[in-house]
């Protein structure tokens, strides 16, 4: 976070002071030359105030006896150097500097001086020299004309002078430039101290603590990451607990089944049983605990599904014709009156969750239908929701065995255990439905029991989302 905010405004004003140091520059030297360019002047006037005019009227001849010492008043030190050139009124050589190229130039229609003069840039001697031209009116007894007079000077003082000014205002830039770059790294440390914080407390954590962390020591910027970790250690926490749980009823409820295993391998072989009999009990105690271990890792599964994200949209009219149809040869031993009538319901879910669901349900329903009973299962959708109804002809549900039904391993009706119903809940719970376990009764007798799901349907792909 420092390097990026120290590259984000470092580079960005380091640009702006290259930019303005090159215009400074330029403007250091454009103030120099008009501030030079008037001694220039002045020494061309100077120079002009000597001249006169011989001759005769017919031919008249200007001549200079300015001596070129009177040219050093206007030098401003030793590392410039001036010279001069006097053109007649025919464009003659008069006095200067003889090899000093003549100006072939116009004046400016609008000069900023009151005189006749241009300023121009040019080379001499292999030297570059900034040249003022002034047109100097000059009359005698002789007679009058224009003289031109050409004052030039190198350029050494300038450039030093406009490198002094630009040398001292990057020093000054530099310093600033020092300065935002320190507030920035401490800023930026002072306000990266409660990540920091955050951090160590993190760390210093022990590995089962994940208690949420208090929002009121952690500033407004840092709340949202703090409630979506203190989330993800609920989801953790969650996790943990249902992985503790499992293992807790994993090791219950296996002990018993391996405990009769053991006694009837046990009693087989000291033969207190004929050998058939006892090899039927040890596989009716293998076949329950396999049973049991199938429930509690469809249990587990279910947990894990939870974390998946959204499931898919299926129908649950094929679901449950699926699972009626591999249940049909358990039906027909049971002798039950059996009727399914299923409507196109679509919802989100995955199709083990879905076919788990039904299977467990209508697995109830025959295990407590009596022989030759009725068994009737509804799939219906309407105003937006799912319901499948599972009617069987059973004893229905004791009012005392309500408030523990659909716990793991809470006797069922007929007094054994499981994890049917408890998985059955579960998965209801993550589709987001509801799962009611209602007695049906007439005049007063029961005549068997409903298990309804209601889950949301899911919309149509072409319907557009709703909230």
């Amino acid at each position: 976070m420092r390097s990026r905010l120290l590259l984000g405004i470092l580079v960005p004003v380091g640009l702006l002071i290259a930019a303005n140091a090159h215009r400074l520059y330029g403007d250091a030297l454009r103030a120099i030359d008009t501030a030079y360019d008037r001694t220039l002047l002045a020494s061309a006037k100077s120079i002009g105030e000597q001249l006169d005019v011989t001759g005769t009227r017919e031919a008249p001849k200007l001549i200079s006896e300015v001596p070129y010492a009177a040219l050093e008043a206007f030098e401003a030190d030793n590392r410039s150097r001036m010279f001069y050139r006097v053109t007649g009124f025919q464009g003659e050589w008069v006095s200067g500097f003889e090899d000093f190229p003549a100006w072939r130039g116009r004046l400016p229609d609008r000069g900023a001086y009151a005189a006749l003069v241009d300023f121009y840039d040019d080379v001499y001697q292999g030297e570059p020299v900034r040249v003022a031209v002034l047109k100097q009116p000059v009359a005698g007894l002789a007679g009058m004309g224009v003289a031109t007079i050409q004052v030039a000077e190198t350029l050494e003082l300038r450039g030093t002078l406009a490198r002094q000014v630009l040398v001292s205002t990057l020093w000054r830039q530099a310093a600033l430039l020092a300065v935002i770059a320190i507030v920035v790294w401490g800023v930026v440390l002072l306000a990266t101290r409660p990540v920091r914080e955050l951090s160590r407390a993190i760390a210093a954590r022990g590995d089962d603590d994940i208690s949420p962390i208090p929002l009121p020591q952690a500033p407004a910027e840092l709340a949202p990451l703090v409630i979506a970790i203190n989330e993800a250690w609920n989801r953790q926490a969650g996790l943990l607990a249902h992985q503790k749980r499992f293992v807790r009823d994993a090791s219950h409820q296996l002990r018993t089944p391996l405990a009769v295993l053991k006694a009837q391998v046990q009693s087989a072989r000291r033969g207190d049983l004929p050998l058939a009999q006892a090899i039927a009990e040890i596989g009716q105690t293998v076949d329950g605990a396999t049973e049991l271990a199938n429930q509690m890792l469809a249990l587990a599964k279910v947990e894990q599904l939870r974390q998946q994200g959204d499931p898919p949209r299926l129908d649950l009219a094929d679901t449950v014709r699926e699972v009626g149809l591999d249940l049909a040869p358990l039906i027909a031993d049971a002798d039950l009156d059996f009727d399914l009538a299923a409507e196109p319901a679509p919802v989100r879910g995955h199709a083990w969750a879905l076919r788990e669901l039904v299977r467990n349900l209508l697995h109830n329903a025959l295990r407590h239908s009596p022989r030759g009973g009725r068994l009737d299962v509804a799939l219906s959708h309407r105003d937006g929701a799912v319901e499948l109804r599972i009617g069987d002809s059973g004893p229905g549900i004791a009012q005392a065995l309500r408030p523990r039904l659909g716990q793991p391993f809470a006797a069922g009706p007929g007094g054994e255990s499981g994890l049917g119903l408890a998985i059955c809940r579960e998965i209801v719970a993550s589709l987001g439905g509801t799962l009611a376990l209602d007695n049906r009764e007439r005049d007063g007798v029961i005549q068997g029991l409903d298990a309804v799901v209601r889950l949301p349907a899911a919309a149509s792909p072409d319907e557009p989302a709703t909230r």
